[in-house]
């Protein structure tokens, strides 16, 4: 029988090349998958990995996707480290962009200095908020954060349909339901492309991720509370905290993606604005090992994947579920690989029934007579 052991030390030259390998490996399923789609898998994996950065307007696109992406999860990972499990970002994510866009709408026309500042501030405020309702019922009535958070983002997409639909459509726009285009926009951080300084913003925030987790006393509780909550306690860390700081910055880094991507690559509120960011980046947040730097890899990777894919589908007709497939691999392997870092597999022989049965006793046992049956 194969089993798993734990090992006394990950092996480090394993985790060094895990990352290597599963990419080898997602590489490999990649051309069998769409091999058997009757897709030439060459060409399908060369447009999805090559094609985008090939152009600078497809570099430019890549920047454009990663940016939520990379900031969604640079929040989740710290509440992950902690065991505060946040599965609702695309909920935080839908209300900090209608917490800043309705400040623009709220002051239109007015412009100056202070609107796009401001219109972070409370982007960052709205997420934040509707974190603070999970962390409440989280420390208060102890109620499962994953239930809670991910029912929230339901909850603030139809919120956003209904204002759309209502207060905040644009009397203009002819009964569409859209806001107004917003009266300021992200300063462009390439010319002539729609990357804009939000990726700037999305790469300091990792800086700073880095410093707390790595350098910081309250980093170091935080990995102490998700790998040892019983040596938290005794060390003097305070759950309720932790899982308030959890929540509040997940909910302010995914409210400040929303923010960023209503001002930046869309203009105004509608809809169709959560466009599963906040769900995609708890895969970057994994793939990226809740590292900071290596979940602006991940999130450049799988900006990469997505833009390249949709170039696939477009020209080869690829279908946009073996996109995401392709994507899903990447994930497993990964984990896959991390697995092998940490566990040794060994065979241990299976017992049969008679040896199950009749065990033989140690060496040295003394054999203690039953008692009579009367």
């Amino acid at each position: 029988m194969l089993r798993l052991e734990p090992r006394l030390e990950p092996s480090r030259p394993l985790r060094a090349l895990a990352p290597v390998l599963a990419i080898a490996l997602t590489l490999v399923a990649g051309l069998a998958l769409f091999a058997v789609l009757g897709r030439a898998p060459l060409t399908a994996l060369a447009l999805i990995l090559l094609a985008p950065l090939g152009s600078l307007r497809g570099i430019s696109e890549i920047i454009v996707k990663a940016t939520p992406l990379i900031l969604i999860a640079q929040g989740l990972a710290l509440g992950f480290r902690a065991g505060v499990w946040n599965i609702g970002a695309e909920g935080q994510f839908t209300v900090g962009a209608l917490a800043g866009g309705s400040l623009a709408l709220a002051v239109y026309p007015a412009t100056g200095w202070w609107l796009l500042p401001g219109m972070a501030l409370t982007g960052i405020a709205g997420g934040m908020a509707w974190a603070a309702i999970v962390a409440l019922l989280r420390t208060r009535y102890n109620a499962n954060e994953i239930l809670v958070s991910l029912m929230l983002s339901y909850v603030a997409v139809l919120l956003l349909s209904l204002l759309t639909h209502g207060p905040l459509r644009d009397p203009d726009g002819l009964n569409f339901p859209e806001s107004r285009l917003f009266q300021t926009a992200l300063p462009i951080m390439i010319p002539g492309t729609r990357a804009h300084v939000g990726f700037l913003v999305a790469l300091l925030i990792a800086a700073v991720a880095w410093v707390l987790l790595e350098l910081h006393l309250l980093g170091f509780a935080l990995k102490v509370q998700g790998q040892a909550p019983l040596a938290a306690r005794f060390a003097g860390f305070s759950e309720p905290r932790l899982v308030w700081f959890a929540m509040l910055v997940s909910g302010g880094c995914a409210g400040l993606a929303g923010l960023f991507e209503a001002a930046g690559p869309v203009g105004q509120l509608v809809p169709a604005l959560p466009a599963g960011y906040g769900f995609s980046a708890i895969v970057v947040a994994f793939l990226g090992r809740l590292d900071p730097l290596g979940i602006v890899a991940a999130g450049l990777l799988l900006a990469l994947t997505s833009i390249g894919g949709e170039m696939a589908q477009v020209s080869m007709s690829l279908p946009s579920a073996s996109i995401g497939t392709f994507q899903g691999m990447l994930l497993f392997f990964m984990l896959a690989a991390d697995v092998a870092v940490n566990y040794r597999p060994r065979w241990r022989p299976a017992r049969t029934v008679a040896e199950r049965g009749h065990r033989q006793p140690p060496a040295g046992a003394v054999a203690v007579a039953s008692p009579p049956t009367p």
